[in-house]
C-alpha cells in the first residue's frame, strides 16, 4: 500500500494494484479457444472488405496500387511529417481522433458512395454548363449579348458614376458604423506586437473588437478577420489554429457547391481556368496522347470541362492522362485525397467514353523525381499549376529553394507546354510589418469584392471568409518560419524564376483575351479587371492585380 500512496500518478496507482490482486483463472482450454475465436470474429467486423493496398515495407515511400480502379494505376505515398505541416505536439492527438472515426467513416461510406454517383452530373451542370441549362460551347464561340455590349461600349462612363456613388456610400457608412479608422488601428496594433509592447496591443485590439463584426461590411469583416490573427500572434497559438483549420475535411460535393458559388460571384478562377484549358486545346488538337501533370489537383474541377472538350473531337477522343501531385495528409492515408480525385475523374471519363489513365503522388513536390512521373515517348506533356505555387517554401527559409527545385523538376520533363496561375501578392516579406501591411491591402481587396458581390448573410460568403480567406490571413500574420507556408510572389518575380529555370514566355491569344475581357464584362461586376503585361494575363479588383495567368515552354 505504501507504493500505491506513494505515487501520485496513475502508473503507481496500477502498479500497486497489479502487485496486490493476482486475476484467478475462470476459464479451461477450450474456453479460452472459444473466447479467442469469438474475439477474432468480432475484430473482422471493423475489417475492409478487401485489402486495396500493397506496401512495400523496404521501400522509405510505400507504393500503394488500388486494385479495384484500373484506371488509377499508381500511387506514390510518402508519409513523412513536411516543412509545411509544422510538427505540432497536437498533431498526432488529432491523428489517433482521426483513426477513431475510422469505424464511423465506414458506416458512412454508402452515403458518400452515392454522393460520387451524383458528381459526374453536378460536373456537367456546374463546371461545363455554369449551373444554367445551356449547352457547353467554347469561349471562342462566346457572344455577348446586344445588351452586354452596349453595356461594355459604356463600361468606362459607367465604371466612372457608378463607382464613385458606390465608394460615397461606402464612406459615409462607415462614418456611421465606425468610429474610428480600422486600417490604422489594425496597423497600429501591428507596430506594438512588433516592438513587444502587449499592453498597447491589447488596448488596441479591444478598439478593433468593438467595431468589427464578422456580419459587417467588408472593412468590419477584414478586422475582424486580422484581429482573430493578431490575438493569435500575441498569444502564440497560430500554427495550432491554422492547422485545426487547415485539418477540417469538406466532401467533394460540398466543395463542389462552394466552388460554384464562389465562381458565380467572382470569375478569378474561372478565368484561370479557361485560359489554361483553351491553350491546351489549341496545342494538343493532333495529339493522341496528352499526358497532363498537374502540381497540386486538389479536387481535380479544372478538368470535367476539358474532358468534356475532348470527348467531341472530330475523330474521336484522344487518350488523357493524368498525373494528380499533391501534399501528403496527416495520417495512415497521407495519399487518400488525391486517389479519391483519380476515382471521380475515372468516373468522368467513362461517362464520356474518353480513355483515361491517372497516376497519384502526394509528397513533398521539391522531392519528387523525374522517373515518378511516368513520362512516355510521342506523347503531349503539359505542367499545369494553379495559385498553388505560393505554399512552396523559398530560398528565405530553406537554402536549396523548394520552388527552384519544383521549377528544375518542370524543366526536367521538357513539357510541351507548362500552364503557370499566381496569386500575385507582396506580402512574403520577413519583417512582420511590411508584411502585415502589404496583407492588410490585398485582402480588403477581396473583402471588398465579395461585399459588392454577396449578400451579407450568405452562407457560402461566410464560409470563404472564416474557412478560406481567415485561414491563409491566420498563417500570414500569426505563423513564422517554415510554419509560416502562405508566400506569394508579384507575377514579375515568378516571371525571373521561370526564366531563370530555363523557360520562356508563350504569346497571349489576342482573340482569347478579347472573348474573356467580353465575358467578365458582361456577367460579372463592372469593377473587375481583366488586362495583360508582358504575356500575363491579369485579373483583379478596383485596379488591384490579384492573379495572374501564363504559358510557358522550355527555352
Amino acid at each position: 500500500m505504501s507504493n500505491g500512496n506513494g505515487s501520485g500518478d496513475g502508473n503507481g496507482v496500477v502498479s500497486s494494484y497489479a502487485g496486490n490482486f493476482v486475476v484467478p483463472n475462470f476459464f479451461s482450454g477450450s474456453d479460452l479457444e472459444l473466447q479467442f475465436k469469438r474475439g477474432v470474429e468480432e475484430a473482422n467486423k471493423f475489417l475492409p472488405k478487401f485489402s486495396p493496398l500493397v506496401i512495400d515495407l523496404e521501400s522509405k515511400n510505400f507504393t500503394a496500387k488500388w486494385e479495384e480502379q484500373p484506371p488509377i494505376v499508381v500511387v506514390k505515398a510518402e508519409k513523412e511529417e513536411r516543412d509545411y505541416s509544422p510538427n505540432l505536439k497536437g498533431k498526432k492527438n488529432h491523428d489517433r481522433e482521426d483513426d477513431g472515426f475510422e469505424d464511423e467513416r465506414s458506416n458512412k461510406q454508402s452515403a458518400v458512395s452515392v454522393d460520387e454517383t451524383e458528381l459526374s452530373e453536378m460536373f456537367d451542370k456546374l463546371l461545363v454548363c455554369n449551373g444554367r441549362d445551356e449547352k457547353p460551347s467554347c469561349i471562342l464561340h462566346y457572344e455577348a449579348p446586344e445588351n452586354e455590349v452596349k453595356c461594355s461600349k459604356q463600361n468606362g462612363l459607367a465604371n466612372g458614376s457608378n463607382g464613385k456613388k458606390k465608394s460615397r456610400a461606402k464612406k459615409s457608412q462607415g462614418n456611421n458604423n465606425e468610429a474610428v479608422d480600422l486600417r490604422t488601428l489594425l496597423i497600429l496594433c501591428a507596430q506594438s506586437i512588433s516592438s513587444d509592447d502587449r499592453r498597447t496591443a491589447n488596448e488596441l485590439l479591444k478598439q478593433i473588437r468593438q467595431h468589427s463584426s464578422p456580419f459587417g461590411d467588408g472593412s468590419q469583416r477584414l478586422a475582424h478577420c486580422f484581429a482573430n490573427a493578431l490575438e493569435a500572434r500575441l498569444a502564440g497559438t497560430g500554427t495550432q489554429i491554422y492547422t485545426a483549420l487547415s485539418a477540417e475535411k469538406t466532401s467533394a460535393a460540398d466543395m463542389l457547391k462552394a466552388y460554384q458559388a464562389y465562381i458565380s460571384a467572382c470569375p478569378f478562377k474561372k478565368v484561370a481556368i479557361i485560359f489554361a484549358n483553351h491553350s491546351l486545346m489549341h496545342a494538343t488538337s493532333s495529339a493522341d496522347v496528352i499526358h497532363i501533370v498537374d502540381l497540386g489537383i486538389l479536387y481535380g474541377f479544372q478538368w470535367p470541362a476539358l474532358i468534356y472538350r475532348l470527348s467531341k473531337r472530330p475523330g474521336g477522343p484522344p487518350k488523357l492522362r493524368i498525373t494528380g501531385i499533391e501534399l501528403p495528409q496527416g495520417g495512415f492515408r497521407p495519399a487518400e485525397r488525391v486517389q479519391e480525385t483519380g476515382r471521380r475523374l475515372a468516373k468522368y471519363c467513362e461517362r464520356h467514353n474518353v480513355p483515361f489513365e491517372y497516376i497519384a503522388i502526394a509528397k513533398k513536390w521539391e522531392n519528387i523525381r523525374i522517373d515518378e512521373l511516368k513520362i512516355n515517348k510521342g506523347e503531349f506533356v503539359a505542367v499545369n499549376c494553379l495559385f498553388r505555387c505560393k505554399n512552396l517554401l523559398d530560398e528565405t527559409v530553406v537554402v536549396s529553394s523548394p520552388r527552384d527545385a519544383v521549377l528544375r523538376l518542370v524543366r526536367q520533363a521538357n513539357p510541351n507546354m507548362f500552364m503557370h496561375a499566381i496569386v500575385n501578392g507582396s506580402y512574403n516579406a520577413p519583417f512582420f510589418v511590411t508584411r502585415f501591411r502589404e496583407a492588410l491591402f490585398h485582402f480588403t481587396a477581396l473583402f471588398d469584392m465579395l461585399d459588392a458581390n454577396m449578400g451579407r448573410e450568405d452562407q457560402m460568403r461566410m464560409k470563404f471568409e472564416k474557412e478560406f480567406y481567415g485561414r491563409e490571413v491566420m498563417n500570414v500574420i500569426a505563423c513564422e518560419g517554415s510554419e509560416r507556408v502562405e508566400r506569394p510572389e508579384t507575377y514579375k518575380q515568378w516571371q525571373v524564376r521561370n526564366r531563370k529555370a530555363g523557360m520562356k514566355q508563350l504569346p497571349l491569344d489576342p482573340l482569347l483575351m478579347k472573348k474573356l475581357k467580353c465575358k467578365v464584362r458582361g456577367k460579372y461586376h463592372e469593377d473587375f479587371v481583366v488586362d495583360e503585361d508582358g504575356e500575363w494575363l491579369l485579373q483583379g479588383w478596383k485596379g488591384r492585380i490579384v492573379y495572374a495567368s501564363s504559358a510557358w515552354v522550355p527555352a
